[in-house]
């Protein structure tokens, strides 16, 4: 699957981290996942060019050394291609199957971005966090990427606009119906017009910030085959893709359906020949 997206002109390839759904969450049409690091792994020694993106790993699951270990092993074996998509998390029933703590999970998520970074850098890192304490501690090897791998925030809420514009690199809000916002535990947005106005806001932060450049905006098209929708026609992927740019997106996650592998691959083949070239 990596490869057959490499070779469709695809910038990279995203999963997610579901390390442990309750019931309750996959009647409501929740899913499962492989582990995150071991299948980029997989997409990395299968390929030469393709970006690995975690989309999104919940760094409140994990210790902060662990997933920093982690990205870094991943960019190393790959030569420098990991793109790091965290955000809050949502799911509490899987906050506490993993003994993560819930309540303080935004706090949590911003100590971890800040840890990370430490341990990145080379230097000795001591630090006291809310569930650890690091004295002197180095972990090598360093991510290839200096002086760390793009980092993108998942998350539509200004806690999550603030956290990209104070720490990472992109800012990933979603399209979210206002029916699903009480499960995903982040604020709609339903429209193009609402996504213009929270890139607005976003630009607003910055500015507040003091930072002299905005963090790219990632999505996933609203219209075009939106979370596994019906494959559109090669014209409305087209439009949809360059209205979101016109708006101020910069990447765009596409989720093509399939209900085999070869009906995936086959959509993949599809869009590489059909549409890419185009856009």
């Amino acid at each position: 699957m990596a490869r057959t997206a490499e070779d469709a002109g695809i910038d990279a390839v995203f999963v997610t981290d579901h390390p442990a759904p309750d019931v309750t969450f996959m009647k409501k049409g929740g899913h499962h996942a492989l582990d995150p690091f071991v299948a980029l792994t997989v997409a990395a020694t299968a390929t030469t060019r393709l970006r690995l993106h975690t989309n999104l790993a919940i760094l409140a699951y994990r210790n902060p050394f662990i997933s920093a270990k982690a990205i870094a092993t991943l960019d190393v074996v790959s030569g420098g291609r990991v793109i790091v998509g965290t955000g809050a998390g949502y799911l509490e029933a899987e906050f506490t199957a993993v003994g993560a703590d819930f309540a303080a999970r935004n706090d949590v998520t911003d100590e971890a971005i800040i840890a990370m970074k430490a341990v990145w850098s080379g230097e000795p890192v001591t630090m006291e966090g809310l569930h650890f304490s690091a004295t002197e501690t180095v972990a090598l090897p360093l991510p290839v990427q200096r002086p760390n791998p793009p980092i993108w925030i998942g998350g539509n809420s200004n806690r999550a606009m603030r956290r990209a514009v104070e720490h990472a690199d992109g800012w990933n809000p979603m399209p979210s119906p206002a029916r699903a916002s009480k499960m995903l535990r982040t604020p709609p947005i339903e429209t193009l017009d609402d996504l213009a106005r929270r890139i607005d806001d976003l630009k607003a932060a910055t500015e507040k910030a003091g930072r002299a450049d905005v963090p790219e905006v990632i999505f996933t098209p609203i219209g075009a085959a939106a979370f596994g929708g019906q494959v559109t026609g090669v014209d409305q992927f087209v439009d949809e893709i360059q209205a979101h740019a016109a708006i101020g997106v910069d990447a765009l996650t596409i989720n093509l359906p399939g209900d085999s592998r070869a009906e995936w691959l086959d959509k993949v083949r599809w869009f590489g020949a059909e549409v890419v070239p185009q856009v």
